[in-house]
């Protein structure tokens, strides 16, 4: 089980991805910073970055800045 957001967990599954969480809660902004037990996740490893079982999966949405 993984928990997203500190809100809703997840049944996790062998091979995991950040974009499988992506697709699966339809997050769709064109900024995110995603972070798995605390590391940020770069954008260009979210097909490769396997989730670990019983990790903490937090998804910020940039939406302003100034």
């Amino acid at each position: 089980m993984i928990r997203v957001n500190n809100r809703d967990d997840v049944e996790w599954r062998e091979g995991m991805t950040v974009s499988d969480i992506l697709e699966q809660f339809r997050y769709t902004y064109p900024h995110l910073v995603v972070k798995v037990d605390g590391t940020v996740v770069q954008e260009a490893a979210y097909d490769t970055y396997a989730i670990p079982d019983g990790a903490d999966v937090r998804v910020i949405h940039l939406i302003a800045g100034g």
